[in-house]
C-alpha cells in the first residue's frame, strides 16, 4: 500500500480508538501497533504525529503516546491574550491602509479533505501524479554532492539560476535570476519591493487569492482589472492606471488562475506598452507553464522575454509540476530593481537551503524530468476532458466559458441567485470539497463561481463520482 494512504488509514482507525481511553491514559506501544495493524514503524510514527498535531494525543519521547487532556481543560489554564486585540488594532491604525491578513482563500485550496471526501478544491497534483521516485532519487544524489551542506550564494546556486534563465529566454541571463522558496515567497518579495504600504496595486479580476492576501498583508490596495477569455483587458488596464496612479500590476498571462485564460498576442504588446507609459512594473506570475496539457499548441514566451526595458518582474516555479513540498522558484528582473528584490529576500529568508537547490538541479537534469512532464500533460488532458464532459452532461446549468489547455482546474459560473457559500457547505456534507469563487475577487463579484480542480483527485473515477455528488446537492436545494 502507498505509504501516504497507509498513514491516513491508520490515523483514522486510531482516532476512533483514542476515544476509548481516559485523558492521560497511555496508548499501546508503537511495537504493538506495528504488529497489530501490520504496518511499518515509520507509518505508526507518522500516524501518531498526525494525531498529536490534531491535539488528540501527546507523545513523550522514551515513554510513549497518551490521550491528550480535553481542550477545554487546557483552555482554563491559558493566559489572558485579550491585550493582543489592542496591539493589533493599533498596528492597523498606524497604516495609511490597514493591513489585514486573511488566508481563508488560500486555505480553501490547502485544506486536506477529510477521509471519503473528493477534493475538487486542491491546488497541487495528486500524489499519484507527483514524481516522488524521481524527487527521492534527486534528493539522494544531491546529498552526496561535495559541499551540499555549505551555505549557498544568497542569489542561489549558479547552475540552477542558469537553468531558470534558459527556460525564460530572451535577454535574461543567470545574473538576472534569484532563487526563491516557492512562488508565494517570490510574489511576497516582489510586492514588497515594488510598492510601499498604502499604494494601489492593479490585479486581474478574478485572480489568485494568495496574491490578494499578500497585497493586503503588505498594506497595499488591490484595484481590479477585469479578465476575459483573452486575458486582461488593455483599455481597462489603462483606465485603472490613470484613475489609481498605480505603479504596479500583477498578472498571470499563461493559464490564468482561476479563468485559465491566455493573454492574447495583441494584448501582450498593449499591456507592456501601457505599463511602460505609466512608469509601472508588471509582475508576471508564470506559475503553471510546466502543467501544459497534451493538446496545447506552442506556448507564448514569458512576457519578460519580450521586455527590453526592465518593466517585467518574472516569477517562475517548480512546485506546481512536482510537489507542494518542493518549494523552489525564481525571480527574474533587470536593472536596479534586482538589487532591491535581492535585499528583501536576504532580509526575509537569507537563502533557499542548498540541499533543496541541488536536488532541483538533479531532478531537472535527469531523464525522468521530461518523462514526468509528458506523463502529466497526457493525464491532465484526460482529466480535464472527463470533468468538462461530466459537467456538461450532469450540471449543464453551470457555465464553463473557457476550457484551458493548461493548468489544473475549471472556472464555473453558477446560475444567478445561487448562494455560493451554502452550495459549498452542502457539497462538503455530500462528500465533495470545492473552492468558492468569492475569494478570487478583490471587489464585489459579478456572480457566484466555483473553482473545480481535476488534478488533486485520484483519477477519472473520482471526477465522475464528484460531479454525481454535486448533481445530488443541486437537486436537493430549494
Amino acid at each position: 500500500m502507498h505509504e501516504r494512504s497507509s498513514v491516513g488509514e491508520l490515523a483514522e482507525r486510531l482516532r476512533s480508538e483514542v476515544k476509548r481511553y481516559s485523558p492521560g491514559e497511555k496508548l499501546p506501544a508503537s511495537r504493538a501497533l506495528v504488529e497489530r495493524f501490520r504496518v511499518s514503524p515509520v507509518t505508526v510514527s507518522r500516524a501518531l504525529a498526525q494525531l498529536a498535531a490534531e491535539g488528540l494525543v501527546v507523545t513523550r519521547p522514551g515513554s510513549g503516546a497518551y490521550r491528550a487532556e480535553p481542550r477545554t481543560a487546557a483552555a482554563r489554564t491559558a493566559g489572558d491574550t485579550s491585550w493582543q486585540e489592542v496591539a493589533l488594532s493599533a498596528d492597523a491604525a498606524a497604516e495609511i491602509v490597514p493591513r489585514s491578513v486573511d488566508a481563508s482563500g488560500v486555505l480553501d485550496t490547502l485544506a486536506a479533505p477529510p477521509a471519503g471526501v473528493i477534493g475538487f478544491n486542491g491546488g497541487y497534483l495528486h500524489p499519484d501524479l507527483q514524481p516522488e521516485r524521481a524527487m527521492g532519487a534527486a534528493l539522494s544524489r544531491a546529498g552526496r554532492r561535495p559541499g551540499v551542506w555549505a551555505r549557498p550564494p544568497v542569489e542561489g546556486v549558479p547552475e540552477l539560476r542558469e537553468w531558470f534563465a534558459r527556460g525564460i529566454g530572451g535577454a535574461i541571463t543567470a545574473a538576472d535570476v534569484l532563487i526563491t522558496a516557492g512562488g508565494q515567497s517570490a510574489l511576497t518579495t516582489a510586492l514588497r519591493a515594488l510598492a510601499p504600504p498604502g499604494a494601489p496595486v492593479l490585479v486581474e479580476s478574478p485572480t489568485y487569492p494568495g496574491m490578494l492576501a499578500i497585497a493586503r498583508a503588505a498594506g497595499l490596495r488591490p484595484v481590479p482589472v477585469p479578465v476575459d477569455a483573452d486575458g486582461m483587458k488593455p483599455a481597462l488596464l489603462a483606465d485603472a492606471f490613470r484613475a489609481s496612479g498605480a505603479r504596479l500590476v500583477v498578472c498571470q498571462p499563461l493559464f490564468q488562475n482561476p479563468t485559465g485564460a491566455v493573454l492574447a498576442p495583441d494584448r501582450r504588446r498593449e499591456v507592456l506598452r501601457i505599463a511602460r507609459e505609466a512608469g509601472a512594473f508588471v509582475v508576471e506570475d508564470d506559475f503553471v507553464r510546466r502543467l501544459v496539457h497534451e493538446d496545447a499548441g506552442p506556448l507564448p514566451v514569458p512576457l519578460v522575454a519580450e521586455d527590453p526595458d526592465g518593466v517585467v518582474v518574472h516569477v517562475s516555479s517548480l512546485t506546481k509540476a512536482t510537489s507542494p513540498s518542493f518549494r523552489v522558484s525564481a525571480l527574474a528582473a533587470r536593472g536596479p530593481v534586482l538589487e532591491r528584490l535581492r535585499a528583501i529576500q536576504v532580509v526575509d529568508t537569507f537563502f533557499v537551503p542548498r540541499p533543496l537547490q541541488e536536488a532541483a538541479l538533479e531532478l531537472v537534469g535527469s531523464p525522468a524530468w521530461p518523462r514526468h512532464l509528458r506523463s502529466v500533460a497526457a493525464e491532465l488532458k484526460i482529466r480535464r476532458d472527463t470533468m468538462t464532459a461530466a459537467l456538461g452532461l450532469h450540471l449543464p446549468e453551470l457555465s464553463v466559458p473557457h476550457v484551458p489547455s493548461g493548468g489544473y482546474h475549471l472556472w464555473a459560473r453558477l446560475p444567478d441567485g445561487t448562494d455560493e457559500a451554502s452550495l459549498v457547505a452542502g457539497a462538503l456534507r455530500a462528500g465533495v470539497a470545492i473552492a468558492r469563487g468569492r475569494p478570487y475577487f478583490s471587489a464585489e463579484p459579478p456572480a457566484a463561481h466555483l473553482r473545480l480542480s481535476f488534478a488533486a483527485v485520484a483519477g477519472t473515477a473520482e471526477i465522475l463520482e464528484g460531479v454525481r455528488r454535486l448533481r445530488t446537492v443541486c437537486d436537493e436545494r430549494p
